[in-house]
């Protein structure tokens, strides 16, 4: 149900935002990690739109590391209250929530009596004082949600509003963001597909040397472009919802994670393709392209930008790498594709071993190929079953599948050549040569074309 609400909202990126913001992972703290008191205590104002939430987890000092968290709460000397201090940025709807799920480092006594400082999630309501936020942030895009600071000073933090565990704050804010992230998928294709509505009206209304835009072959290849990705993050945010539907909260980490990247990805890309099409009008405030283009960037960023979510993505599906080759999907460059990933990742293991979570652009790669292996599995199940069922316009559904399958299989091989530490097409000691000379001197250093030697 969340992710078809997704999809209708995502005609409006500040709106989803703002919805996301609450719904996702605002309150979704206390859905999963919340007792039957605070459930009862907060679920019903929050369901109701009563009161907004919002999550409070980035700090000026830590972004993607969440670890270093400066925010801090302390026990009171009566034990019944931690005195929360700390601020967070970028928080949206922090200028207007009523309930805050906030994390900070507090003391905690490991079972060998050691003391160390381990993040907690707390409950925060705006009523408990102590509580206030910065102006709202002057943002490129999604200008009409709110994102603000929030600062705490000894906010009194009654003991019965720990989230979860004392000291288990990490794990509650990454299930939290875990659960969050595939509704992007559902969002995303729904503003595709209004995208490719009113982009499709323009073309073939504009007339250009006695032709329709919509008779020019690079024109067509856009179209088909943004259908193939709206189905494609389609059939991947609806599959993931499926999972997650089942009884007991299943962990669908990397696949939500997977969702996120290539959603936020594609969004980015069709929307500038579409934008293309309307040319220099595209380009002007009197059309919704430029707002498209600028509330479409932030997608690559936030709820983990995708460059940390290609790490995870990596990380996690080398250790189950088994599980793709056992796939029953007889689509052979599924199937050729999974298998030959398969063999790489335990080569790629031998040559590495623990060292390979530095290599981040082994990783990159990885995740990419395990990002169109799951788009390829979405498609093919979605496509499979409208054939069986006889949905509408199925055959449609086997052209964007075929069409994304083919290409994804190709970008895979490659991909799997750049695996190869002796492959031609591995150029990564190219690219880390390069970097270093240029970060080295912070500039440019080429000579100009016009400069002469002596």
């Amino acid at each position: 149900m969340y992710a078809r609400l997704g999809e209708i909202i995502g005609l409006d990126a500040s709106i989803a935002v703002t919805l996301a913001a609450h719904q996702a992972i605002g309150l979704k703290g206390i859905i999963l990690a919340g007792n039957k008191e605070q459930k009862a205590r907060y679920l019903p104002k929050l369901a109701s739109g009563e009161h907004i939430a919002a999550f409070c987890l980035t700090e000026p000092s830590s972004g993607s590391d969440v670890a270093s968290i400066k925010s801090r709460a302390t026990l009171s000397e009566d034990k019944k209250h931690y005195i929360l201090n700390g601020s967070k940025v970028w928080i949206t709807n922090g200028g207007m929530a009523n309930i805050f799920t906030v994390f900070a480092k507090t003391e905690v006594v490991d079972s060998d009596s050691s003391v160390k400082d381990k993040i907690t999630a707390f409950i925060v309501e705006r009523d408990f004082g102590g509580v206030t936020n910065g102006k709202p942030e002057d943002k490129l895009g999604i200008r009409g949600s709110n994102t603000c600071a929030v600062h705490f000073e000894n906010t009194r933090v009654p003991i019965e509003n720990v989230l979860g565990e004392v000291g288990g704050g990490f794990k509650v804010a990454m299930s939290t963001l875990n659960s969050g992230r595939f509704s992007m998928g559902s969002m995303v294709a729904g503003l595709l597909k209004k995208l490719i509505e009113m982009t499709a009206a323009y073309a073939c209304m504009r007339k250009q040397f006695n032709k329709s835009l919509s008779e020019f072959g690079l024109i067509q290849e856009k179209f088909a472009l943004m259908a193939q990705k709206a189905y494609v993050m389609e059939s991947m945010a609806y599959l993931t919802a499926g999972m997650l539907d089942q009884p007991g909260f299943p962990d669908c980490s990397i696949e939500a994670a997977m969702v996120k990247v290539f959603s936020s990805e594609g969004a980015w890309q069709c929307v500038s393709e579409a934008l293309q099409v309307l040319g220099g009008s595209g380009y002007m405030r009197d059309y919704p392209y430029e707002r498209l283009l600028r509330d479409s960037r932030i997608l690559l960023i936030f709820e983990g930008t995708n460059e940390i979510l290609r790490m995870y993505i990596a990380l996690t599906g080398l250790q189950h790498a088994g599980r793709i080759l056992t796939a029953r999907d007889s689509a052979r460059k599924l199937e050729e594709n999974a298998y030959y990933f398969g063999r790489t990742v335990e080569t790629l293991l031998l040559r590495f071993g623990k060292t390979i979570v530095e290599e981040q652009m082994v990783l990159k790669r990885v995740a990419n190929i395990l990002i169109n292996l799951y788009g390829m599995t979405a498609v093919l199940s979605r496509a499979s079953r409208s054939i069986r069922m006889g949905i509408r316009n199925h055959d449609h559904e086997v052209l964007l599948a075929n069409i994304f399958c083919a290409e994804a299989y190709y970008q895979n091989l490659f991909t799997l050549s750049q695996l190869d530490k002796y492959s031609p097409e591995n150029l990564d000691e190219q690219i880390k040569k390069v970097s270093q000379q240029v970060l080295e001197k912070q500039a440019y250093i080429c000579a100009h074309p016009l400069e002469r030697t002596d």
